[in-house]
């Protein structure tokens, strides 16, 4: 009995000093996962449209309305990295597109918008744990946009580039938001504006149809 007794003792001492044991899921969560906590994983494609009920905006000034307003644009994009959180995960950006069917201007002698097309993709885009988005142009390139308009005169060209763009993403909305980031025309006519402030928000950002947080 006393045997017994002490071998107990033992075991339960032995038990006390043991580390309480941590769930995999809670140690290794990525910065990406769905909504209800799952992985996002590397080639997983994410997709966003304009969050509802708002509009892409390529205006003269930060502060002004002058300029192209779009009700219908969306972005896909393919995981590359998605490391465990707090970190940067990256995303290589193909595909990001304007419905300029829903495209109006407001622009002294502009009738129209014929089309906006985004150039030199793909681009990389970083998401970092705290929510900062980054989209970045390969070596020697630029973040371009080709912009038509519809004038009097007929149809004019205009060519902005920037050489990168901040955002924000927000697990409140499942959004990613990009607020006046400055392009500068590098060629086009008079009637092409020489700035053209981006304004737009995605939301929600899916991958396969499950909304996405930032951890």
């Amino acid at each position: 009995m006393r045997t017994r007794t002490l071998l107990t003792l033992a075991a339960s001492a032995a038990a006390l000093t043991l580390p309480a044991a941590v769930p995999a899921s809670a140690a290794d969560t990525p910065v990406l996962t769905t909504a209800d906590g799952t992985a996002v994983a590397v080639g997983d494609v994410l997709n966003a449209s304009l969050a509802s009920g708002t509009a892409a905006t390529f205006y003269s000034s930060a502060t002004g309305t002058s300029g192209i307003s779009c009700t219908s644009s969306a972005f896909s994009a393919t995981v590359t990295d998605n490391p465990t959180a707090p970190g940067t995960a990256t995303e290589s950006l193909a595909s990001h597109t304007f419905d300029t069917s829903g495209c109006t201007a407001n622009v002294t002698g502009v009738l129209g918008v014929s089309g906006i097309t985004v150039d030199n993709l793909p681009y990389t885009t970083s998401v970092s744990s705290d929510g900062t988005v980054t989209v970045t142009p390969a070596t020697g390139s630029a973040i371009q946009s080709t912009v038509r308009l519809r004038t009097l005169l007929g149809t004019i060209t205009c060519v902005y580039q920037a050489p990168s763009l901040s955002g924000t993403a927000s697990n409140a909305d499942h959004s990613i938001a990009f607020s006046n980031q400055q392009f500068t025309k590098t060629s086009g006519s008079s009637l092409c504006f020489s700035n053209a402030f981006f304004t737009a928000k995605y939301a929600p950002v899916t991958a396969a149809g499950a909304a996405v947080n930032v951890n």
